[in-house]
């Protein structure tokens, strides 16, 4: 249940909601300190955005988060509740939303700005342990927020030139592939 646009913490695990809570906080208010603080020296974190899944350790993961921050300036989290917690603690289901819009070049390939804002769902899952983040798992689904951001469709419609051209290109890596 929202309070002052937080979410009460799951009264059996208490620790792990507000862990949560801290990290997308910090996040959003972009203190970044803060929200290594939250991390432990050896963790991971895998996003589909990513050009090269996981990052791994502290200074990977704040890395990829600078990068994304500057490339997408307004980047901001909205959970939709409620946040889920193992009773033990040891990891946490968020649920969410982002919206932000591409003003800056994202590194490290260097993708150039669209100016357009992308709207997302997707849902991260915390892995926990002795009071600090070991793993983020983000998942979701990485075609719309593109479509957004590039303006154009990137799924082809059944029956289009555009289709049959990806079903001959399909078929000519699946005939390399199965040659290896």
């Amino acid at each position: 249940m929202a309070v002052g646009g937080r979410l009460d913490a799951d009264m059996r695990c208490p620790a792990a909601t507000d862990l949560a809570q801290r990290l997308l906080g910090a996040w959003n208010a972009r203190n970044l300190d803060e929200f290594e603080a939250l991390l432990a020296d050896d963790v991971e974190w895998y996003d589909p955005a990513m050009p090269d899944p996981p990052a791994r350790g502290r200074a990977a993961v704040r890395a990829f988060a600078e990068a994304i921050l500057q490339a997408f300036p307004d980047f901001r989290y909205q959970v939709q509740p409620p946040i889920c917690a193992a009773a033990d603690g040891s990891r946490c289901a968020i649920v969410w939303r982002i919206s932000a819009s591409h003003l800056g070049r994202l590194e490290p390939l260097g993708y150039a700005p669209t100016g357009r804002q992308a709207s997302i769902e997707g849902v991260d899952v915390l892995d926990i342990s002795d009071g600090r983040i070991t793993r983020i798992l983000t998942a979701f689904d990485p075609l719309p927020a593109a479509e957004q951001l590039l303006g154009m469709r990137l799924r082809p419609i059944p029956g289009t030139w555009r289709a049959k051209v990806a079903v001959m290109v399909q078929r000519v890596l699946a005939s390399v592939a199965r040659r290896r």
